[in-house]
């Protein structure tokens, strides 16, 4: 993953924010849209590409682009900020491989445990029963 050629391919659109806010939501532009085509960029390899689609696949669109927003700060600067730091933050975790799990066997002490109790449960419902009556 080249870093520095991913952060030149994102696009940022500056849109108005919703919600109250007063004249000041009117007039300024601070809400900020990221997007990144996935299938296109030369950042990652093809291998990488392969295993965001498969984790993102929820969050891309048709076309393999991903899609974030930041509207938090009222500033267009911090806003930018935020949004690539939460975007390299999402690459990173899609990119992540999982460690492949070891099997293991139960202790011999935890399986003579485990059966222990059984015993005594079994033994304990057996006492709860009524007599039977000959």
């Amino acid at each position: 993953m080249d870093k520095d050629q991913i952060h030149r391919e994102l696009q940022f659109k500056a849109v108005r924010s919703s919600g109250a806010g007063g004249q000041h939501v009117n007039k300024v532009s601070s809400k900020v849209e990221l997007t990144f085509n996935v299938t296109d960029s030369e950042g990652l390899s093809d291998s990488e590409k392969h295993r965001v689609v498969l984790k993102l696949k929820s969050r891309l669109t048709n076309d393999g682009v991903l899609q974030l927003q930041c509207d938090e700060a009222r500033s267009q600067h911090k806003n930018k900020d935020i949004v690539i730091q939460r975007f390299f933050e999402v690459l990173k975790n899609a990119l992540a491989v999982p460690k492949k799990r070891k099997p293991t066997k139960p202790t011999k002490s935890s399986v003579e445990k485990r059966l222990k109790l059984k015993k005594m449960s079994a033994e304990r419902k057996a006492t709860r029963k009524p007599p039977k009556l000959d």
